[in-house]
């Protein structure tokens, strides 16, 4: 009896070890297929091999169509949106006062809204700022797929102080896939070197960061302030006292650097560019994880297939994919909201132009009744400060929504210091009559 108990034991057991091998091998075969098939929906079999040094996003798009179907649409005009868009249109005859904000720089010669990420070369070759002054090759960082072969080839300092005309025949495309993207994984990377340089002189290593982080990263090799540094014109990011504005004024201060001299009050002034990831990174989305390319490039789907739609726009005409996934209320509501905020950061924009002028007014004012650069010191440091601050609102494309209460900050400081500028030259003038 025990001999027989024994035996049926030894054979269920042998039963036991066998099925479960066997439910072993078919659970990993089926995980195995699985994730061949994610596998092939986000990286497909490749229909071309495609080289470290292709830049046609066309031959990148035989390997990943869904993507490039929805990136040549940033060729299209999607139109306006009340404060954006993707309409052509003269900021500077819908908003004269800032040929005078910017009187003696080229910006005050022509200033446009942007088109999409496709005329991004097309544009910048055609702007009167490029052909009314010579600018460094540095201009084409982000402007350029060709940029970080011409790096390579060049060097970062000739790169950076060739003048931007002699590129004329070397630069055939704006924005690419190799501009964000490895050609082998399709993993996420940095190609632009002012951004990595910027970020390692704040000590954050960008070998250690997630793919979410990456999602902002790649935006944030463009959507930055720069200026070009030296007499090499180094493409340089001023983030080493930190992101703010008040941090990037303090920066430009230290090093003693203005990017021209007003035409009209004399002030070393600076010209902001497009703080989009400064503002951002100031923000309750940015501050709870939201990467750029969950509202620019939302998730889609293709058929079985999620890929980001690289139809990169205003989320105000995508507020289903680009809001609704978060933000469980209807579009009216959401597109409600996102204009409450935009109107008021308008309406503040126009008070400190305003405020700007009158600054701009007094001083030429006290100027011609024979005040000097040193008794009206005060006032143009002060002009200067107004201006950098309404610049860093008004140069941002998000009309005060990525940051809401930091752009009204920004804006209300501004104001203040224009209205303090105009006072301490009018106080000149008042001393000077007495």
């Amino acid at each position: 009896m025990t001999r027989l108990f024994s035996r049926q034991n030894f054979i269920y057991l042998v039963i036991l070890v066998v099925t479960a091998l066997a439910t072993a091998v078919v659970a990993g075969l089926l995980t195995n297929i699985a994730q061949h098939k994610s596998e092939n929906q986000e990286y497909p079999l490749k229909v071309v091999e495609i080289g470290e040094k292709e830049l046609d996003p066309a031959v990148w798009g035989q390997n990943f169509p869904h993507q490039y179907d929805s990136f040549v649409k940033t060729k299209e005009d999607y139109g306006e949106t009340p404060y954006g868009g993707s309409t052509v249109y003269s900021k500077l005859e819908r908003y004269p006062d800032m040929v005078r904000l910017w009187a003696g720089y080229g910006f005050s010669k022509d200033h446009n809204e942007e088109r999409g990420h496709y005329y991004a070369q097309i544009d910048q070759a055609n702007t009167q700022r490029v052909k009314l002054v010579e600018q460094p090759g540095a201009c084409i960082n982000c402007h350029s797929a060709e940029t970080p072969q011409l790096i390579e080839e060049m060097g970062w300092e000739t790169f950076n102080k060739t003048p931007f005309n002699d590129y004329a025949g070397k630069l055939h495309l704006g924005s690419s896939c190799a501009d964000c993207h490895d050609p082998d994984t399709m993993a996420l990377r940095i190609t632009r070197p002012g951004f990595s340089n910027a970020m390692e002189a704040r000590g954050i290593d960008l070998s250690q960061a997630t793919r979410q982080e990456m999602r902002s990263y790649v935006c944030a090799q463009c959507h930055v302030e720069y200026y070009f540094k030296g007499e090499n014109k180094e493409l340089t990011f001023p983030w080493t006292e930190g992101l703010s504005v008040d941090d990037i004024s303090k920066y430009y201060e230290l090093a003693e650097f203005k990017d021209w001299t007003h035409k009209e009050t004399g002030a070393p002034m600076i010209k902001i560019q497009h703080p989009e990831f400064e503002m951002w990174s100031s923000g309750i989305h940015g501050r709870s994880g939201v990467a750029c390319a969950d509202c620019h490039m939302p998730y889609t789907r293709q058929g079985s297939v999620k890929v980001s739609d690289h139809w990169l726009r205003s989320p105000l005409v995508n507020l289903s994919q680009a809001c609704q996934n978060c933000h469980n209320i209807s579009e009216d509501e959401l597109r409600d909201r996102v204009l409450t905020i935009q109107t008021k950061t308008a309406e503040l924009l126009r008070r400190a132009e305003e405020a700007l002028v009158d600054a701009i007014d007094a001083i030429v004012a006290a100027r011609e009744a024979g005040a000097t650069d040193e008794q009206l010191a005060e006032a143009l440091k002060l002009h200067r400060e107004a201006s950098l601050r309404w610049d860093f609102v008004s140069s941002e494309n998000s009309t005060g929504f990525h940051s809401p209460q930091e752009a009204a900050r920004v804006l209300a400081t501004s104001i203040d210091m224009a209205r303090q500028a105009q006072m301490a030259a009018q106080q000149w003038n008042a001393t000077a009559e007495q």
